[in-house]
Parts: C-alpha cells; sequence; structure tokens
C-alpha cells in the first residue's frame, strides 16, 4: 500500500534558513487586472448594494408579520419560511460584497463603514427572526412533519424544521429568545479585548539576536523568528516572548475565563449538559467525536514521539528542546511558483477529482474568481467565501511564489469547489455546509497536490523538502491542535464544576498537557516552565472548541485521500456525492450515507 509519508529518508543532518524580510506590497493599482478578483457581477455600484439594503430592511418588515401565525397552516409556513430563506440569501450576498470590498484595502473608511452596515443590519435580521425557532418549537412535531408531507415545497426546509424539532428543549420562549440574540452585543467583548490587548496595547518586548539585528517580538515576528537558525537565538525569542507575557498572567487569565463563563451561560440557560455539548449540538455532533479525537492522538503519542527522535537527529542535537520544533527538518528551498505555473500545477494535481472539478478551476482561473497579490492595507492570510448562492464563489489570497502559496490556493480551491457543487446540487437551503466537513474538502485537496510534488520533485533534495513540508503539517495540525483541544476541554470543566480558575492554573494545566504531548518526562523533547504561558497568544481558545475540527478534518480527508491512492474505484464519486449534499444532512450523518469512512469509529485515524 502506497503511503502518504515517508519518515526514514529524514535521518541526516540539513542547514537553516535565515530569517526572511518581507519585500513591501505593493499598491492595489499597481496589480495587474487578471490577479483581481472582479466583484461587479455582485453589484455593478455601490448604490446597487444600499437598494438592496433597503429591500432587505423592508423584508424583514413583512418577516415580522408571520409572528404569532407562522405555523398556521402549510401555506402559510411556507409563505413564511419562503421570505426568510430570501431574506438570507439576499443578507449574505450583501454582507459579502461589502467585506471583500474591505478586506481588498483596511485603510480606507468608506468600506470599513460598509462593513458596519452590514453588521447592523445583520443584528437586526437576528432580532426581526428570533420569534421563528421558540414559536415553530411550541407546535407538536407531528404536525411540522405533516405539513412537510401534504405540501411538497416545503421539503427544502426539511433540515431547519428538523433542527427545530430536535433542539425544542433548548429553545426558549419568544420573549426569552430576543433577550438571548441581544447579548449578542456583549458575547463577543471579551476576545475584543484580547485582540486590542495583544494586537494594540501589549509591549512586545525586543531582543537583540547573534548577528546584532534588533527584532520587537510581535506575534507575527515571533511566528517568523522561532525557526531562527541559530539555536541561542531561538531560545532567547521563546524565553523572552512568554515571559513577557506571563508578566500579564492575571489579566489573560481573568479575560479568557469570562470568555469561559458566556459559554457556560449559554450551558444553563438553554438547558444543555455541558460547554462541549451546546457547541456541538447543533449540528448533532456527538460529544464522543470530541473525546475520541483526544484518546486516538493520544494513543498515537508514540508516533509524534518517534517525530522528535528523528527531528533530533536530524538537527544533531543532544537534546531537543521545545524551542527547535519550528526548525524546518529539511533544508529550506526557495521553490517559486508563478501564478500560471501554479495554476497548471494545481489542475494536474486536481485531475483526479474529474471533469466537472477541472471544468470550475479552469474557470475560477480565468474568470477571476481570485484576488492572488498582496497590497497595501490590504487583509492578511486567505479566505474562500461561496455564500452567495447564485454566483461563483470568490477568493483572497497573499501570494508569495513560495510552497506556502500554492498550497494556500490549493486547500481554498478545495472551499470553492465545494462550495460550487453544493450550490449547484442543493437549494438555498440546505447548500450551506457543516465546518466539520469543509475543512475535509480543503485539505483533501492539500493531500492530492502534495502527493503530486512529491511524486513529480525534480531530485531528492526537493522531494525530502516537500515530505518534511507535510511532516509539519501532520505535527501542528493534528497534535498541536488536539493538544489545544484538550486544553480547552480541561478549563472548561473547571468552570463547569464550579472550580477556580486563573491564570496561574490555566498556565499549569497547559504545561502539564504540553509536556505530555512532546515526552518531556521521557527526555524526548525538553519543554521550559515558560512554555505554560503559550496558551496567552492562541486567539483560537476565544473560539469556542473550534480547534478539534482542524484535527479530525485533517484526519479524515487524509484516509480519504490514501483510499485514492489504493486505487479505490469508488472513493472519488463517493467523496463528491458527499460534496455536493451541503447541508441537507448534519455532518456524521452525511460522511456515514457517503459510504466513505465511518467518522465514530477507529478507521480514519487506522489509514491516517
Amino acid at each position: 500500500m502506497q503511503k502518504l509519508i515517508w519518515i526514514g529518508a529524514f535521518c541526516m543532518l540539513f542547514t537553516f534558513a535565515s530569517l526572511e524580510i518581507e519585500a513591501q506590497p505593493k499598491e492595489r493599482a499597481d496589480v495587474a487586472e487578471q490577479d483581481q478578483w472582479n466583484l461587479t457581477g455582485i453589484y455593478a455600484t455601490k448604490a446597487d448594494w444600499q437598494k438592496d439594503k433597503e429591500q432587505i430592511s423592508k423584508k424583514l418588515d413583512e418577516i415580522a408579520q408571520f409572528a404569532g401565525i407562522l405555523a398556521k397552516d402549510a401555506d402559510t409556513l411556507y409563505k413564511g419560511l419562503s421570505l426568510y430563506f430570501d431574506i438570507i440569501q439576499a443578507y449574505q450576498k450583501f454582507t459579502s460584497y461589502s467585506t471583500f470590498l474591505k478586506d481588498q484595502d483596511l485603510r480606507v473608511s468608506e468600506t470599513q463603514a460598509m462593513g458596519q452596515e452590514a453588521s447592523n443590519l445583520g443584528n437586526l435580521l437576528a432580532e426581526k427572526t428570533a420569534f421563528i425557532a421558540p414559536e415553530l418549537a411550541q407546535v407538536n412535531e407531528t404536525v411540522i412533519r405533516q405539513y412537510i408531507q401534504d405540501k411538497p415545497e416545503l421539503q427544502p426546509f426539511r433540515m431547519f424544521l428538523e433542527n427545530i424539532i430536535r433542539t425544542k428543549a433548548h429553545t426558549l420562549s419568544d420573549a426569552e429568545e430576543r433577550i438571548m440574540a441581544l447579548t449578542g452585543i456583549i458575547q463577543q467583548n471579551a476576545y475584543d479585548i484580547f485582540k486590542i490587548f495583544a494586537n494594540a496595547e501589549f509591549q512586545y518586548p525586543e531582543i537583540t539576536i547573534s548577528n546584532g539585528q534588533k527584532i520587537q517580538l510581535t506575534s507575527a515576528i515571533f511566528g517568523k523568528s522561532r525557526s531562527l537558525p541559530n539555536r541561542q537565538d531561538r531560545e532567547k525569542v521563546f524565553q523572552t516572548f512568554f515571559e513577557s507575557l506571563a508578566k500579564f498572567q492575571n489579566t489573560f487569565g481573568a479575560n479568557l475565563v469570562a470568555e469561559l463563563r458566556n459559554h457556560y451561560f449559554v450551558v444553563k440557560a438553554r438547558k444543555y449538559n455541558s460547554c462541549l455539548e451546546a457547541q456541538l449540538y447543533s449540528e448533532k455532533i456527538p460529544v464522543e467525536v470530541y473525546h475520541t479525537l483526544i484518546q486516538q492522538v493520544n494513543k498515537s503519542l508514540p508516533t509524534l514521539h518517534k517525530f522528535l527522535e528523528l527531528k533530533k537527529k536530524a538537527l544533531g542535537v543532544d537534546q531537543l528542546h521545545y524551542y527547535d520544533l519550528y526548525v524546518p527538518i529539511t533544508p529550506k528551498l526557495h521553490l517559486a511558483y508563478q501564478i500560471p505555473d501554479a495554476q497548471k500545477i494545481v489542475l494536474d494535481s486536481l485531475n483526479p477529482m474529474g471533469e466537472e472539478c477541472q471544468n470550475m478551476l479552469m474557470s475560477a482561473f480565468a474568470n477571476r474568481w481570485i484576488d492572488y497579490m498582496p497590497t497595501k492595507g490590504k487583509r492578511s492570510g486567505a479566505y474562500c467565501n461561496g455564500s452567495i448562492y447564485d454566483m461563483h464563489p470568490f477568493i483572497l489570497m497573499n501570494w508569495t511564489d513560495e510552497y506556502s502559496s500554492i498550497s494556500t490556493l490549493t486547500h481554498e480551491l478545495g472551499h470553492a469547489l465545494h462550495s460550487y457543487l453544493a450550490n449547484k446540487a442543493q437549494p438555498f437551503a440546505t447548500a450551506g455546509y457543516s465546518i466539520f466537513i469543509a475543512e475535509i474538502a480543503s485539505t483533501f485537496n492539500e493531500n492530492l497536490l502534495n502527493q503530486y510534488l512529491i511524486d513529480h520533485a525534480a531530485n531528492d533534495q526537493e522531494k525530502l523538502f516537500l515530505l518534511g513540508s507535510y511532516l509539519e503539517n501532520l505535527r501542528t495540525t493534528i497534535f498541536r491542535q488536539t493538544l489545544f483541544a484538550e486544553f480547552e476541554l480541561q478549563v472548561h470543566e473547571k468552570i463547569e464544576k464550579g472550580e477556580p480558575l486563573t491564570g496561574e492554573s490555566m498556565s499549569a494545566i497547559y504545561l502539564d498537557i504540553v509536556r505530555k504531548y512532546y515526552g518531556h518526562d521521557q527526555g524526548l523533547c525538553i519543554v521550559e516552565p515558560y512554555i505554560a504561558y503559550e496558551w496567552m497568544y492562541v486567539p483560537h481558545f476565544y473560539y469556542n472548541f473550534y480547534v478539534y475540527q482542524y484535527s479530525t478534518s485533517l484526519i479524515y480527508s487524509t484516509a480519504i485521500a490514501q483510499k485514492v491512492f489504493d486505487k479505490d474505484p469508488t472513493i472519488m464519486a463517493k467523496y463528491l456525492g458527499l460534496l455536493k449534499s451541503g447541508g441537507s444532512d448534519y455532518p456524521i450523518e452525511l460522511i456515514q450515507k457517503s459510504g466513505i469512512l465511518d467518522p465514530l469509529s477507529s478507521e480514519p485515524f487506522e489509514l491516517t
């Protein structure tokens, strides 16, 4: 059986790259048109965007008229839900456009104001439609199901109605739901405080490294400088950065505790058993999925420990330390990918997915679905937005010609394909899909790309670099994100039990988990005491049980890709069927019905 990774090739010594300084980005006006997305198909002018706002506002007044009569009969229910989903569809187009314009240049106050308009309209939408769920929850479920049977036009809304029936025990009265909707304006406070403090007001330390260069260790610069070639520099970077955070341990701790209490408030108000159940319930994901991930990854720690032994040999050190983990295991190669060449590689690597996928990719490249180049003021990172139902998806990039860029493009095109296929196959009400499945689509593409690049590597050095990059991705995505998930679970459980939780106790919990994962007690990797403070700069702990999906999705997608490489003739049709299913059922059920694998078993872990 062909394996996705091969670690034996790395038992050798390597040299390492120095910290790179990014070139000054261009102004947007200097970027070629073909490298910019074309937004004119959404709205020809900003005036058209404003007209849509007026139309959405009018429809919100209309939807309010269904309060108290929504479930009177099947026809009224159909009219009310049709109007509701028409509003949602229009709003997704409306808010996406403002987001795209804003993200092109965050310095522009006009588009910032448009973003605020869209956000305010979204809050109004939530408030005006808050009556729907509690009103329908009061109706006997046999009546709702009879309505669906009597009026086939209600079938697209079946999942929406089934979810209301299923969550009936956690739905409050109309008045209570309105109050819960209003709490949305304060639910983000802890995360907003974290962002402001961590990104704007925290005084990040400055150090001088061995070549005499002075570096201010902001979060972004820390992310780069933790892989410096000089070992003493790396140690200084880690120790200085985390000990600076430690000075505000109580502040970071109190703020995260406030966020955890927000989550627990929802548990108590909606009568869930735990914060984990409350977060996973809406998509009917059993809490066992979360617990199984942690258990299986803990069982697989010997694999991580084997990789750590390999890394120690590759680095030529007597003792591996936590500050060595981000140094590349292979030489830093400058694999330059110009956009046209990258497009061809993507097409070739994803060729196993078939003609429909190839046609979509060619259309994306030819018709300017993608905004490629980094420019002054542009939002960092990358994303795909496929929420405009009657249009194609849009992708934002910050292209650098490096391996990471072609990998990111492939990842985002996985999301684009998912949206494209789901929007074509599903009515709007069931086209939207779960994050739980979304990241399977993106990382499946990455698996195909990585295998293609390895198979077509120009030489052994290039192959080793690609394999090394893949191994590092497994460590940081499967093991590190599961480590985060385990920490997140433990601190939530402290809140649920009414036990005291402070910055100091969170640091102790975090250090114990990290040392377990990296074999500190066995001497595999020394985790210094200051690593206890690493949790303080991780924004994902404000995302409410989100990070586990990075791990599960990569595990599932890698297992699916393995079946492709093993020449399973049925797997691709099953996989594309999963993408086309959108949100027509709950994510676990969709994966099970596809016949690809059983997400509740150990099979995905065994294939990865």
